[in-house]
């Protein structure tokens, strides 16, 4: 079978099981799992036998002509380079993982079969991006993925957080991809072609006209989907999904979308140092604001969100110095990790019966209890810290060893500052990010909080699954040097410098945030275990346990969280996200609410009001003709007389005035 035909199958394996599944769902539920399992298996071994053929040398490449439009064509293309061949493999890994934990973690969800389906075709949408060698087919899986994570998001639609959640994610993700859409019109009338082989053509050729307004507007949509500021907020709020779902959203879709269409399209936005800059700008205030943020998080599934707008920040920052090797390293290696974290978390949430566990100043026991999860949580929080040999050290390095070259004027793909503002932002982030990956492991396997209620061993469904995504979290990084061939051709080794420094400042933040901890918990009292209700449906419950009812300090007042002493007065803006929510409140909810009642009360009071006399002076007229409707021929004679009257002295005192005149 030829690589091409193997590369149509990856993306449409998985939409077929979609399809299947929500067909019969009903009919047949014994083939729902399988059904779920197997085609995104398949499509992940296919991704990995492409990957192995494309190895890393020249691109494949395949097009025909979808539909004549009389203008631009369309066409179905594909376009798989090492980036993409990898990126596949990595999306096909994660979705089987997830799909083959979700058979344990929801194994009593009535609505599992839809929610099945739906991770399928979030699976294949991502996997039609990664592949498509046209933007218009791109902007398909784009937006597809849109769609899915509405649903998914809100699953658990009974609770208000969770349609909230789901909403909020749509209308911030299609606030951006509006100026995306147009600036993909504009790159395709500039460039004579949705193909993006042309469009890199049309580049190097100098055949684009606005390449600044292009690249700005593509980065809106960027921002948007792959959760950078200013539209990053929707991504902590979408925690109130099914924690599987997040591990999707996280590691292998929907936010690595955006920074892999940067990736493949980075010439476009490199011929503009403005919008170079703006980037590097955007991924830096990402990198910190995100970090301060996880390090004021009690919900232990916002602390690993802002994680992740964080590790996304790095890799836009790579892109803003003109690196995209280094920015799809992290975002593989990323992927493994970050999939590991989000589910080891489910198992916590899972072995607790109730969502009210995700809050970690409510955790205790769970090293013993939850060993699989501890064990493996471990591993991706190291990898996440970035400390050596484990995968975030060698990804992590990649991003500062890029910025320090632009910085020092020796890569000239972007200016020299944006090099200087990602390095100063990549090293403060690497101290910040193992103080909250430290916390986030000491409150919850050293916490002092509620006692969850033993449920036993997690089903092997999940524990296998997070075994198998702590082999790549340690040791993908260690394969660096076998990968320049996939990453443009250079190499992706550490410098002593950013080692040193980003490495230094890991251990400095760990060492400050433990032994914070150490004081704060000689002072605080240990609050005797409460048990935790079980409950039918662990997430379905959101909020149901409230700190008071547990008799334990609030999470915004717990005096044993190490997060409150080392922010101090940043802890309450840096809690809520530096209120960037009210700030859209105050800047584009209340105005729209505002001219809504404004065209609500013009359309009561004045175009009802004209409507309402129009029908009134209708009816009265209607009334007075039918009062002048008698039936006695004597008055319609009188009638008659008296306008043949009218009519005449109308008519001679017109004639007088004629002719005196």
């Amino acid at each position: 079978m030829t690589t091409t035909t193997l590369a149509v199958l990856v993306p449409l394996l998985p939409f077929l099981g979609s399809v299947a599944g929500l067909l019969l769902g009903r009919t047949a539920p014994g083939f729902v799992r399988p059904l779920a399992v197997l085609p995104t298996l398949v499509a992940a071994v296919l991704a990995a036998v492409v990957a192995a053929r494309q190895g890393g040398g020249k691109a494949i490449e395949a097009a025909t002509q979808l539909t004549p439009t009389g203008s631009v064509p369309i066409d179905l293309a594909l376009y798989i380079d090492g980036f993409a061949a990898l990126v596949a493999v990595l999306v096909g890994v994660v979705a089987t993982c997830v799909q083959i934990y979700s058979t344990g973690y929801l194994r009593d969800d009535p609505r599992y079969p839809s929610y099945a389906a739906l991770v399928s075709l979030f699976t294949s949408a991502m996997l039609l991006v990664v592949y498509s060698g046209d933007l218009m087919v791109l902007l398909v899986g784009w937006e597809i993925m849109g769609i899915c994570s509405y649903f998914l998001v809100g699953h658990y639609w009974e609770t208000p957080e969770a349609r909230a959640a789901s909403l909020k994610a749509f209308l911030v993700t299609k606030l951006g991809d509006v100026p995306f859409l147009i600036g993909l019109f504009a790159l395709a009338t500039d460039a004579g072609t949705f193909r993006i082989t042309g469009v890199l053509d049309a580049v190097a050729s100098g055949g684009l006209d606005h390449p600044t307004l292009i690249a700005l507007l593509l980065l809106a949509g960027v921002a948007g989907k792959s959760a950078q500021f200013p539209l990053h907020t929707w991504l902590p709020d979408a925690m109130a999904g099914p924690t599987p779902v997040s591990a999707l959203i996280h590691a292998a879709t929907m936010v690595a979308a955006g920074i892999y269409f940067t990736a493949r399209l980075l010439p476009v936005f490199a011929e503009s140092a403005a919008a170079m800059t703006v980037l590097a700008v955007m991924a830096a205030i990402t990198m910190v604001g995100s970090a301060l943020a996880a390090l004021a998080q009690d919900d232990i599934k916002r602390v690993l969100a802002y994680s992740t707008i964080g590790q996304l920040g790095y890799m836009a920052g790579a892109l803003a110095v003109g690196d995209r090797g280094a920015a799809v390293f992290h975002l593989v290696s990323h992927g493994a990790f970050k999939a590991l974290l989000f589910l080891a978390a489910g198992t916590v949430i899972h072995a607790a019966g109730t969502n009210s566990l995700t809050a970690m100043s409510r955790m205790s026991g769970l090293a013993k209890r939850v060993p699989d999860a501890y064990w493996t949580m471990t591993v991706a929080l190291l990898a996440l810290a970035a400390i050596p040999p484990f995968a975030g050290f060698f990804s992590k390095e990649a991003v500062l060893v890029a910025a320090e070259h632009t910085a020092l004027g020796e890569r000239t793909v972007a200016p020299a500052g944006a090099g200087w503002t990602v390095l100063v932002a990549g090293l403060l982030t690497a101290l910040l990010t193992a103080a909250y990956a430290l916390r986030l492991w000491l409150r919850t396997f050293r916490g002092r909080g509620a006692e969850a209620p033993d449920h036993g061993r997690q089903p092997i469904a999940m524990t296998t699954v997070l075994w198998v995504l702590a082999i790549p979290s340690l040791g993908f990084g260690l394969t660096v040097t076998y990968l320049d061939d996939w990453f443009d051709g250079h190499a992706l080794t550490p410098t002593v410098t950013t080692a040193v420094l980003g490495t230094g400042l890991a251990a400095a933040g760990a060492v400050i945030t433990y032994a914070v901890w150490r004081t704060l918990a000689a002072r605080t009292p240990v609050a005797g275990p409460v048990p935790l209700p079980h409950v039918a449906h662990p997430e379905a419950d959101a909020g149901l346990v409230e700190a008071e009812a547990l008799h334990l300090p609030h999470p915004a007042e717990d005096p044993a969280d190490p997060g409150r002493a080392l922010l101090g007065p940043l802890h309450a803006p840096a809690a809520d996200g530096f209120h960037l929510d009210a700030v859209y409140r105050a800047a584009f909810v209340r105005p729209v609410l505002a001219a809504a009642s404004l065209v609500r009360f013009l359309d009561r009071e004045v175009v009802d009001t004209y409507v309402r006399a129009a029908g009134t002076s209708a009816k009265g007229l209607g009334w007075l003709v039918r009062r002048a409707q008698t039936g006695n021929v004597q008055t319609y004679l009188s009638a008659l007389l008296a306008g043949s009257v009218v009519l005449v002295i109308a008519a001679v005192a017109l004639a007088n005035a004629v002719a005196g005149a």
